[in-house]
């Protein structure tokens, strides 16, 4: 696996890449709080057929932090720049992995070039609004009745235990030791002040329920081959959140799994069983 920087529109961008220049390929946005560095293992596991890239969106991981002059921090800029990023590694087909935020910034970018789409893997990332878990009801309260003191009051848990709790804060005793305290404190150790504008996504996430039914209507429409991979102690998107994207995509492949939110921390091997063959079905050099 190999690092890069490249710059997409002004902001220098971290990514992680696997796999040969000339194979199909995986883009894996990322979900909150973490960066590319969620993919770390699944990477190179898969780069003996796929070219794997993994960006670290803006004010994430190691990539550069604007000012909110330069970048709104909303879920609209995130799939612009992640349209641009597509754009400057000439990237012209590839399958999603759509996870956490990641899934909402993939979902946008399929929507506008459908074409571009050969397929989706889905790992707890939700459009299904009457699905939604019990840890959504902060900011339901928050968007439904929008107020500075309400937002500071979200933007409390942009802390390390914040950020412990959105790794490991659902997981039974014996999977919550699966998942490294890596992944807390690395994050909230690449934490500077400029990067609390996180609580901007809060804000702006509310916006992301107006597009859930166009996001349905793209899945309908465009029946990409889609496999469901679910972690269903997650507090934000039970297994009824994988379950209804049967409704829209009733051929896609589901396997719920006894993990979380992070699916890829305690049941790799498990997903990777999943994944791969999937990969094989889709794998566009298998029908030249």
């Amino acid at each position: 696996m190999t690092t890069s920087t490249v710059d997409v529109r002004g902001i220098p961008t971290f990514y992680r890449e696997a796999g040969d220049r000339d194979a199909p390929v995986f883009l894996l946005p990322h979900g909150y709080p973490a960066s590319s560095y969620e993919f770390r293992a699944l990477m190179p596991a898969l780069g003996d057929r796929w070219r794997l890239i993994a960006p670290d969106a803006p004010g994430f991981g190691y990539s550069a932090t604007p000012s909110p002059d330069d970048f709104p921090y909303t879920f609209t800029a995130y799939t612009d720049w992640l349209e641009a990023f597509a754009e400057q590694l000439a990237l012209d087909q590839y399958v999603l992995y759509l996870h956490d935020y990641g899934s909402q910034f993939g979902l946008e970018l399929a929507m506008r070039h459908p074409g571009r789409v050969t397929a989706l893997v889905i790992q707890n990332g939700d459009i299904y609004e009457d699905q939604f878990g019990p840890k959504y009801e902060a900011l339901r309260g928050y968007w439904d009745a929008p107020s500075p003191l309400g937002l500071r009051e979200l933007a409390a848990n942009i802390s390390e235990e914040g950020f412990r709790d959105e790794f490991v804060g659902e997981l039974p005793a014996d999977l919550a030791t699966r998942v490294p305290p890596d992944l807390w404190t690395l994050h909230w150790a690449l934490m500077t002040p400029g990067r609390h504008e996180y609580a901007r996504l809060f804000h702006d996430q509310r916006t992301t329920l107006e597009r859930f039914p166009l996001q349905r209507a793209y899945l309908r429409e465009h029946r990409p081959p889609t496999l469901i991979v679910w972690g269903r102690h997650d507090g934000y998107m039970p297994e009824g959140a994988a379950r209804a994207y049967l409704r829209d995509l009733p051929d896609a492949e589901l396997h719920i799994f006894d993990g979380g939110h992070w699916l890829l921390e305690t049941h790799l091997d498990e997903a990777l069983r999943c994944v791969r063959p999937f990969l094989d079905r889709v794998d566009p050099r298998n029908s030249a």
